[in-house]
C-alpha cells in the first residue's frame, strides 16, 4: 500500500487531469510566458539499466560479463538510482523541472519467464508515487534496450515469441502501475540497429557475431539476440508488430494516458545529387513514423546531423566541432527533426531525449540554448510540441562506452555515489520554472 499522502497526491493527479492528459486530450495549448504553451513539460531522463545498478538478469549485464566484449567496463552500482531514486528525484524537482521520464526493467519485473516480481513492480510503483509527491509527471518507458536474459537466450527479437511476451509483460505492468502513469511509452529507439547500419563512426574492434557466440555459451544456448547489436533488416517486423500490441495492452489496462514510440532521428542532409539520404529516410524512419501515426504522440530523439552522401553517411566535415562522442556539435538538428516527424506522424510531438555527451559544462549550456531556439521556432509555426526532456539527469553507463561520456545535467561521483549540480541543470531548470 501507498503511504496516505502519495495516494491522496496520486488522487489530486489524476483530479487535475495532469498536464500531459490535458495537453493531449485537448490539442495544443495556449502560449504562456517565455514563448511555450501552458502545460508544456520540461523533464530530464534516465533509463534503468544505465542508472539503477546490478541489472543481473538482462541481456546487457551477460555482454558485459563475457569475454570477447564489446563493453569498455562493465555497469556494476551503475549510479545506485534503485535504491536513490527518491533523492535523485527530489533533486529533480528542486532544479524547477515538471517532468521525470525513466524506464521500468524488464528483467527485472519478469526475470523468468512466465515469472512476475510483485516486488520490482511494487518498487516501481514506489517510484511513480515518488513523482507524484515531488509534482513531476511521470513518462514511463516499457522498454530501454535491455530484456531479460531468457529471451535473449531465445534468440531475442528475432524470435516471433518476442512479440506475445512483450505484450504479456506490458499487459502485466500496466496493470499493477497504469493508475500512476501519465505518459507512457512502448519501446526507446526501436530503430536504432538501422540507424547504425549506416553510420560511419561506431566500428567495434570485436564483431557482434563473435560476441553473441560467446553470450549464447555463456547462458547455455544456441543463439543470443540482443536489440542494440540485431539485424535491423531481422527485427523490424517484430518490433513495430510489439510496439501496437504493448500500445493496446497499456489502453486495457487501469489509467488513461497517452502512449507513443520513441524514435532516433537525425537530422539527414543530402550531400549531391546523388544522395541516398530518402533512401535512408524511408529504411531508418518509415516503419516508426507508420507505427508513431496510429500511436498518440512521437518521442523525438535528436543529437547531431548526419550528411548524407552516395554511399550513405558522410564523416565529419575538416574542422567541425566534436563532442565526446564523436558527434558533430550541431544543436540546430533538433529543430529540423521535429517538423520531420511532425509532417511523417501527423501526431504531437514530445521532445524525449536531446543532449551531448562532453565534460565542458559550458558547452553543454550552449547547445541547450541553441537547441531551444530550434523548438521556439517550431511552436511559433504552430507545429504541436508538448514537451522537451533532456538526456539525462545523470552522468551514467553509456553502453559500450561505459562511464567516460557524460551526459548528464548533474555529476556522480562513481566511488561516493554524491551528485553534483551542473551550472547546466541550473540553467535549464530556470527556463523549466519561468515557463
Amino acid at each position: 500500500m501507498l503511504p496516505f499522502s502519495a495516494d491522496l497526491n496520486r488522487r489530486r493527479f489524476l483530479a487535475s487531469g495532469s498536464l500531459a492528459i490535458a495537453s493531449l486530450a485537448g490539442g495544443p495549448a495556449t502560449a504562456a510566458s517565455g514563448g511555450y504553451p501552458k502545460g508544456f513539460l520540461w523533464g530530464a531522463a534516465t533509463a534503468a539499466h544505465q542508472v539503477e545498478g546490478n541489472n543481473i538478469n538482462s541481456d546487457i549485464w551477460v555482454l558485459e560479463n563475457i569475454r570477447p566484449t564489446m563493453y569498455a567496463e562493465r555497469s556494476g552500482d551503475a549510479c545506485d538510482h534503485y535504491h536513490r531514486y527518491r533523492d535523485d528525484i527530489r533533486l529533480l524537482a528542486g532544479l524547477g523541472f515538471n517532468t521525470y521520464r525513466f524506464s521500468i526493467e524488464w528483467a527485472r519485473i519478469e526475470p523468468e519467464r512466465g515469472f512476475f516480481s510483485n516486488a520490482e513492480l511494487e518498487h516501481y510503483r514506489r517510484v511513480l508515487a515518488c513523482c507524484h509527491e515531488n509534482n513531476l509527471t511521470p513518462m514511463v518507458t516499457f522498454y530501454h534496450f535491455t530484456m531479460p536474459r531468457w529471451l535473449a537466450a531465445m534468440g531475442g527479437w528475432e524470435n516471433p515469441e518476442a512479440v506475445d511476451l512483450y505484450a504479456r509483460y506490458c499487459e502485466r505492468s500496466a496493470k499493477h502501475l497504469g493508475d500512476f502513469i501519465a505518459i507512457a511509452s512502448t519501446l526507446n529507439e526501436p530503430n536504432i540497429p538501422l540507424l547504425l547500419s549506416w553510420a560511419t563512426m561506431f566500428k567495434p574492434s570485436v564483431s557482434p557475431e563473435e560476441v553473441a557466440k560467446a553470450a549464447a555459451r555463456a547462458v547455455g544456448s544456441d543463439r543470443f539476440g540482443t536489440m542494440l547489436f540485431g539485424n535491423g533488416g531481422n527485427i523490424t517486423d517484430h518490433l513495430v508488430a510489439a510496439h501496437h500490441r504493448g500500445l493496446a495492452a497499456m489502453k486495457s489496462g487501469p489509467g488513461k494516458y497517452p502512449v507513443g514510440v520513441n524514435v532516433a532521428i537525425s537530422d539527414e542532409q543530402a550531400v549531391g545529387a546523388d544522395s541516398k539520404r530518402d533512401e535512408k529516410r524511408r529504411s531508418v524512419y518509415g516503419p516508426w513514423m507508420a507505427a508513431a501515426a496510429k500511436s498518440d504522440y512521437i518521442g523525438v530523439q535528436t543529437y547531431t546531423r548526419s550528411r548524407v552522401g552516395k554511399d550513405g553517411d558522410l564523416p565529419a566535415e575538416a574542422g567541425v566541432e566534436l563532442t565526446d562522442m564523436g558527434y558533430e556539435f550541431w544543436p540546430e538538428a533538433l529543430e529540423q527533426t521535429i517538423r520531420y516527424a511532425h509532417e511523417q506522424a501527423k501526431v504531437p510531438v514530445y521532445v524525449t531525449e536531446n543532449g551531448i555527451g562532453t565534460e565542458n559544462d559550458e558547452r553543454r549550456v550552449e547547445y541547450i540554448r541553441r537547441a531551444l531556439a530550434g523548438v521556439q521556432n517550431c511552436l511559433r509555426d504552430g507545429i504541436d510540441v508538448r514537451g522537451y526532456v533532456h538526456w539525462s539527469l545523470l552522468d551514467n553507463f553509456e553502453w559500450i562506452f561505459g562511464y567516460r561520456l557524460k551526459f548528464g545535467l548533474v555529476a556522480v561521483n562513481r566511488e561516493t555515489q554524491e551528485r553534483t549540480v551542473k551550472p547546466s541543470a541550473r540553467y535549464l531548470g530556470e527556463i523549466a520554472r519561468r515557463s
